[in-house]
């Protein structure tokens, strides 16, 4: 993991402090509905104030040295939300994806969308082709946006394919390891997430990265996703350095 320098100006202003940054962080982006409500605001308010401020993370992210990043923007349960609710994000993701064009190429970013993209309107699966194509080639920073996705349908669909390779005498049931079954999912070829990030107070995953987060560092904060600024990020950060991570194993006296 990376060493970065940065001034805790909310701790001490005077001083820099080093910090271990996580190679991957991921980040249910949680709170954006009761924010908006919280402020007499209709529920769509706060996504779209939610997404602009995805926007700012991403340079946040990038700033500080962190090469991964897994946002959990919409999941596979979302779609029972209200048909206003629902074809609001529809269309706040039209915009969200032809804007993340210019913020991948400001920060050499490569995207890539994980879930059933299957299930959203046509012209949104070609925004997404036509994103992961134009940034295919960065390398400075890994972004993957979780949409229509669960991890029990990751899971389930990369099963799947694994069997029908079975089946197909492409596979044997003596080659299925833990690194195969990763390389039949949605992350395959990505790192498992570090340090998961979870705002607006709620403590559980939400069916989020349940295979990839074995081992990773929950950190889970009441601060609602449009008010997560960098102080906040540098915050959870601050609390992952100070966590001890063994793998289940016993660190020596």
């Amino acid at each position: 993991m990376p060493l970065t320098s940065y001034k805790t100006g909310f701790l001490n202003k005077h001083k820099e402090k080093i910090m271990n940054v996580p190679n991957h962080i991921a980040i249910i982006l949680d709170g954006n509905g009761r924010w908006a409500k919280a402020k007499g605001m209709p529920r769509g308010y706060g996504h779209v104030k939610g997404c602009a401020n995805l926007e700012k993370i991403c340079y946040d992210i990038k700033d500080l040295g962190v090469k991964y990043l897994t946002v959990y923007a919409f999941s596979t349960e979302n779609w029972r939300r209200s048909k206003d609710e629902v074809d609001g994000l529809m269309k706040l993701f039209r915009s969200y994806l032809k804007k993340c064009i210019k913020i991948s190429r400001d920060n050499k970013m490569k995207i890539k969308i994980i879930g059933d993209i299957s299930a959203f309107a046509p012209d949104i699966q070609e925004s997404i082709w036509k994103l992961e194509e134009f940034s295919k080639d960065y390398d400075e920073l890994y972004f993957q946006i979780a949409m229509n996705y669960g991890s029990r349908d990751e899971i389930t669909r990369g099963m799947k394919k694994m069997a029908q390779d079975v089946a197909d005498g492409k596979l044997s049931p003596e080659d299925v390891t833990e690194e195969r079954i990763s390389g039949y999912l949605d992350t395959a070829g990505v790192p498992d997430p570090d340090l998961m990030i979870r705002t607006s107070g709620e403590l559980r995953l939400s069916n989020f990265l349940m295979w990839q987060m074995a081992y990773t560092e929950f950190y889970f904060t009441d601060v609602a996703w449009p008010d997560f600024n960098k102080a906040e990020l540098v915050r959870a950060i601050e609390k992952y350095n100070q966590r001890d991570r063994r793998y289940g194993g016993v660190k020596e006296e």
